[in-house]
């Protein structure tokens, strides 16, 4: 009898967090009331009960957090505390002023969804809060207030360090983000807002040759390659290379560069759309039989099938192959091209596990092009 499969949990965003939090505080502020638990709609469909972590008035303003939870999507600020200083004051017009407090990132540069010099606090998150203030105090006493909110998140200072947030130009913390306030567990959807938004943070900073990098590692050596070329510039697609290389060709950038090891240069010039982890012999066949087209010997065919990695495979081939390497190199070209527009100039570079590299590729001319 098949196993059956655990269905995986939703969670909410950093944004519905920082809502529950300024709802939590309202209540205690506006109504005397501790809450312990607010409920936050999405901004789709549904909504979520989020349980008060901490609750504490200090001279008319009050501090109220929550613990994010992510469910089963693996997140960096999965248990973190977001939480929210609070303070109101009757006015001659409703007012909602959102701060940045502890923790929460400042935009240094152009690009981003949010200006430079503002708090990294989303469209998405801002609405929440706006709607969570509203829903307590609207027509409270038949009187207008405005209401004075800082978000902050206390260790929001040392979780950017595992995000690409530096590199966007977000510094000293997280962004506080979510489009609609929900976490679908698994979901691919903050990764590509990330590439989108270095792709923008790039555009507005003058770069117009991008570095496709698919992780840290890569990255780290792609920077030391090309020590000139600006950070911006150096843009992680992880498994995303279809959908990476269709986002640069909606704007107008002129070249990408591929700077990659040797197991995601074989899952990119098979061309396939999204080179997350397969099984390891279909690539060990693969590249057996891209050797086997390129030097028609059946030893070399047979000691790649033998091996139990692709990067094993790597150093039988960079040993006495490294025309294999190449013609892997070129493969994943013309594999791009399918997904790229035609003024999109394409080149691509195979690392060795050292960050050497070992081989270069440009693609001369493009289906399609002028």
């Amino acid at each position: 009898m098949a196993k059956k499969e655990k269905k995986l949990k939703s969670g909410y965003t950093t944004g519905a967090s920082a809502a529950a939090a300024v709802k939590g505080a309202l209540f205690l502020l506006v109504h005397k009331i501790k809450k312990d638990f607010v409920t936050i709609p999405f901004l789709s469909d549904g909504s979520v009960d989020i349980q008060i972590f901490s609750l504490i008035e200090k001279q008319e303003r009050v501090f109220c957090s929550v613990i994010k939870d992510a469910g089963d999507d693996p997140d960096i600020t999965n248990k973190a505390e977001i939480g929210a200083a609070v303070s109101i004051h009757q006015s001659g017009k409703s007012d909602i002023i959102i701060r940045g407090g502890v923790g929460v990132g400042l935009v240094t540069k152009p690009g981003l969804e949010v200006q430079p010099g503002q708090p990294a606090i989303n469209s998405g998150p801002q609405t929440m809060i706006e709607q969570a203030v509203r829903s307590v105090i609207e027509g409270f006493d038949g009187k207008k207030w405005a209401v004075d909110i800082e978000i902050f998140v206390p260790q929001g200072e040392t979780l950017t360090k595992k995000t690409l947030n530096e590199r966007l130009g977000i510094i000293g913390g997280i962004s506080i983000l979510g489009t609609t306030g929900v976490v679908r567990p698994m979901s691919h959807e903050a990764y590509i807002a990330t590439i989108k938004s270095s792709l923008s943070v790039a555009l507005a900073t003058g770069v117009r040759t991008l570095y496709f990098t698919t992780g840290r590692r890569s990255e780290r050596y792609a920077e030391k390659n090309f020590k000139s070329v600006p950070k911006e510039a150096f843009v992680q697609t992880g498994d995303f290379f279809g959908k990476s290389l269709e986002m640069v060709s909606k704007m107008p950038f002129e070249q990408v560069v591929f700077v990659v090891f040797f197991g995601k240069a074989v899952k990119m010039a098979s061309g396939v759309y999204h080179t997350h982890a397969a099984k390891s012999s279909l690539s060990l066949d693969q590249i057996a039989g891209w050797a086997y087209e390129k030097i028609h010997d059946s030893q070399l065919v047979d000691r790649i099938k033998q091996s139990n990695t692709a990067r094993q495979a790597f150093f039988i081939l960079k040993e006495n192959y490294i025309e294999v390497i190449q013609d892997i190199n070129e493969k994943i070209l013309h594999s791009a091209a399918a997904f790229a527009s035609p003024h999109i100039h394409l080149k691509s570079i195979i690392l060795d596990f050292d960050g050497k590299i070992i081989a270069e590729a440009e693609l001369k001319e493009k289906k399609g092009a002028s």
